[in-house]
């Protein structure tokens, strides 16, 4: 009985592929490449390994008589910490940082080299598989992650900070845009602000101007004034090309109120 068990368990992998289903094989050999794929690994601060979190198995590699530093994110508080070899491996937890910021490190030691094993983590925010190595005297000092949703949050506020700096109407970031221009005059309507991107002019009210209250701008050449054609949106007056001189007006005789533009002077 027990020389066929032996013999069973000497047959080779591919011997014992036939007990399984498609499906299931499947299934291993999805398993096997997430385990075993190549993955991004860089190097952080303080001479961390770096594993972007979720995109493969991360291997940590310790040594005996030396302590591995397995750090997770700043906030994040483990549940629980399940390793295959528990007589072999010891894993114990540690803490960085201070209140609001705290991180958990789990300092791991084998006791002896040549084994192999895995750990499973299990926080307030995601769970860690982590393939545990242990070399005679090659080890990982400290372990990190980077996080999908950390980088992803970089991005949103670059995009936010970028948009902030895009002026309303033209769309494009305010180094891009020609300011010099200079309004002359007094009316409740008063432009705050003109600039042109090149191709369109922009003419800025306040916020609180009814679209009733809106002059109708007119531009200035050889000593007249010809009336062009542009659009409203919202408090901003479009005009389709750029202008060098122009004259709001609104009202009529002694009510009447203007206010002029001089592009660059």
């Amino acid at each position: 009985m027990f020389a066929a068990a032996a013999a069973v368990s000497a047959l080779p992998v591919q011997a014992l592929a036939a007990d399984y289903t498609a499906k299931e094989l499947r299934a291993l050999g999805l398993s096997s490449d997430w385990r075993n794929g190549r993955g991004v690994i860089t190097k952080g601060p303080d001479g961390k390994v770096i594993y972007l979190y979720g995109q493969v198995q991360p291997t940590v590699v310790c040594a005996p008589l030396q302590v591995c530093d397995v750090e997770l994110q700043p906030g994040e508080a483990v549940r629980n910490v399940m390793v295959g070899d528990t007589v072999r491996w010891k894993v114990d937890p540690a803490t960085s940082g201070g209140p609001g910021g705290n991180s958990v490190h789990l300092i791991i030691k084998p006791t002896e080299p040549g084994l192999l094993t895995s750990m499973v983590v299990t926080t307030s925010r995601r769970t860690y598989q982590i393939k545990l190595q242990s070399d005679s005297h090659r080890y990982m000092a400290r372990v990190g992650f980077d996080y999908p949703e950390d980088i992803q949050a970089k991005f949103e506020a670059a995009n936010r900070q970028l948009e902030a700096s895009i002026i309303p109407g033209a769309g494009v970031p305010a180094e891009n845009l020609d300011f010099k221009y200079h309004v002359h005059g007094q009316a409740r309507w008063r432009p705050t602000r003109v600039y042109s991107d090149g191709t369109k002019t922009y003419i800025q009210f306040p916020s609180g101007m009814a679209s009733g209250d809106a002059p109708v701008l007119y531009i200035t050449s050889g000593g007249q004034n010809q009336i062009v054609n542009y659009r409203l949106k919202g408090s901003l007056m479009i005009v389709d090309y750029t202008i060098d001189q122009a004259v709001l007006v609104s009202g009529v005789g002694y009510s009447q109120q203007k206010v002029r533009i001089n592009s660059g002077g």
